[in-house]
């Protein structure tokens, strides 16, 4: 059961930026995310409740509040304003895909975690296969990219790769309910005063929205992220990183069934690349089996 969890995971996680396309022409980003949050808030107050599990010491709270800050905050915060910019989706993708690379490097320099130069070959593997899938997409597209956005996107890299090393470092022994619900209280907080401050907060109750708005609560704000926070409490970060090689893959052709995108020759390679990077990176070698 516990080898299912990193795929469960990967397939869930790969329905943001489909949650958010279906979502956001119909409300801004920071309104969308306060709302989300919200109904987020309750989902996990009924949880604790139902499984009556302990809440945390004010520090653990602490640490956890600044984990949603950075995990949930500024990386969707970052990844929702760059969509709602039009930065295209592969070049989003593209930069939040480095995260691997950022992560594991970030664990070398301030975790004393040790990278093998088989993890290393499969990070940068998979990153080419990355490439491949998204260049695909954007080959013979023409853009314009928002500095703004690429100012977002660039944040959302740094916090998700910084957020998933904090929660290693401090959040180990905190419960993975009352954990998240400060995540949550923390991110709902956040993203309230900044709907309120640059935002009108118009809505469009389309049913597209509202589809997509419990997804993005049910499937990804609940079932996802407590997923990532049992990953990240059972494995080393730079392994759990790797990971997310194949949510661009696995995005990609969700987006190729759902909105009729293309599909190359290229971005089937590139999957298949990716796949063969993160086994790579998760693989033991012979003298530590």
């Amino acid at each position: 059961m516990i080898r299912a969890v990193p795929f469960v995971f990967v397939l869930l996680w790969s329905t943001g930026f489909i949650g958010a396309r279906f979502a956001l022409p119909w409300i801004e980003p920071f309104n969308l995310l306060f709302i989300r949050m919200l109904m987020t808030l309750v989902v996990f107050f009924l949880l604790i409740q139902f499984f009556k599990t302990k809440w945390p010491s004010p520090p653990e709270a602490g640490h956890q509040m600044v984990v949603g800050l950075l995990i949930h905050a500024l990386y969707l915060g970052g990844v929702f304003v760059a969509i709602k910019l039009s930065l295209p989706a592969g070049i989003t993708a593209l930069v939040v895909g480095l995260q691997p690379l950022l992560t594991a490097l970030f664990a070398l320099l301030f975790m004393g975690q040790v990278m093998r130069l088989q993890q290393g070959m499969g990070l940068l593997i998979g990153l080419f296969g990355i490439a491949l899938v998204l260049g695909s997409g954007i080959v013979g597209q023409s853009f314009e990219i928002h500095p703004v956005a690429l100012v977002a996107v660039i944040v959302s890299l740094l916090s998700i790769s910084i957020g998933t090393l904090y929660q290693k470092r401090f959040g180990g022994q905190t419960d993975l309910l009352t954990g998240s619900f400060y995540q949550y209280l923390a991110t709902a907080l956040c993203m309230g005063v900044l709907a309120y401050s640059f935002e009108t907060r118009e809505i469009i109750w389309h049913p597209e929205l509202i589809f997509a708005l419990l997804w993005l609560v049910l499937g990804l704000s609940v079932s996802a992220i407590l997923l990532l926070m049992l990953m990240i409490r059972l494995g080393e970060v730079s392994k759990v990183a790797s990971y997310f090689y194949l949510v661009p893959p696995l995005t990609a052709i969700e987006a190729w069934w759902l909105f009729d995108e293309q599909l190359t020759l290229f971005t089937l390679v590139g999957v298949v690349i990716t796949v063969m990077g993160v086994y790579l990176a998760l693989r033991k070698s012979p003298s530590t089996t």
